[in-house]
């Protein structure tokens, strides 16, 4: 494996964009060539590590994690109900990455296609803004509990863009959600809960598939990755939850449309 520095600073970049809408696997590709770690050992890898930062959300909302145990009259996302919704948001991209799987690992996990993924979605988040813009606040969908079937399927349905490297998950699922009505802040903690189910399942097979390649002196170097990104991602998750609020994707936009030239220009490939 490479030095211990690189699953450090992987591990940074994995927690501190998984939740972001930047692209967390679009920057660990980068990062990867200009550490020169690649090759399916290295993707493997990246893939792991995205446990931590899974981790970090079901910690942090371990009550609502929990409440899916039982019903709660006061909640409507919570026991049966809620299970369900996070099933019709996962189904999509679970159905269309396990049939497209191989493709997307052999054509799309490159510098050139993340820069383009990064500019589509940027191109996306700001129509997404521009349209909520000009929409009455009172008729937004606020509050996980608000949240229909209806809504979570369709938000299911875009969290199918994320599959592209460098598109974002939780970019995709917030724009879904919030071309769907949802306000903001809703569709940024729903995005968080969304992702564990459709992650683990992710990471699972990935893992299932290569876990060969690994040997035992690999695992100091997987747990540090792992650690890092626990807390990295921890970090990201409670930061950008506080300034939801206030900004919108814009300058998430914008900082990917001012990467994508520099990817393109420096990263072959």
């Amino acid at each position: 494996m490479a030095p211990w520095y690189v699953a450090v600073l992987l591990g940074l970049v994995e927690g501190l964009t998984e939740f972001l809408p930047v692209s967390s696997t679009g920057h660990l590709i980068l990062a990867g060539h200009l550490f020169h770690f690649t090759g399916l050992k290295a993707e493997t890898f990246e893939i792991a590590i995205q446990l931590g930062a899974i981790l970090a959300v079901v910690v942090l909302y371990r009550e609502r994690f929990f409440g899916l145990l039982k019903a709660d009259p006061t909640r409507s996302f919570s026991g049966a109900r809620g299970v369900l919704l996070l099933f019709l948001t996962s189904l999509p991209a679970l159905c269309l990455g396990f049939l497209t799987h191989h493709a997307i690992k052999t054509h799309l996990f490159g510098p050139r296609t993340v820069a383009l993924a990064f500019v589509v979605g940027a191109l996306m988040m700001l129509v997404v803004e521009a349209r909520a813009a000009k929409r009455s606040r009172a008729r937004l969908v606020g509050g996980l509990d608000s949240l229909s079937p209806r809504l979570a399927l369709g938000i299911g349905f875009f969290q199918c863009l994320a599959l592209w490297p460098g598109f974002s998950r939780s970019g995709a699922s917030i724009m879904g959600g919030m071309a769907l009505n949802v306000d903001r802040k809703t569709a940024a903690e729903y995005s968080f809960l969304a992702a564990v189910p459709v992650m683990c399942a992710a990471v699972g097979y990935d893992l299932l598939k290569n876990w060969r390649l690994f040997e035992a002196s690999d695992l100091s170097f997987l747990a540090l990755g792992f650690v890092v990104s626990f807390f990295a991602g921890w970090a990201a998750v409670k930061g950008f939850i506080g300034l939801v609020s206030r900004l919108t994707l814009r300058p998430f936009a914008l900082y990917r449309l001012a990467l994508a030239p520099v990817v393109w220009l420096f990263w072959p490939g």
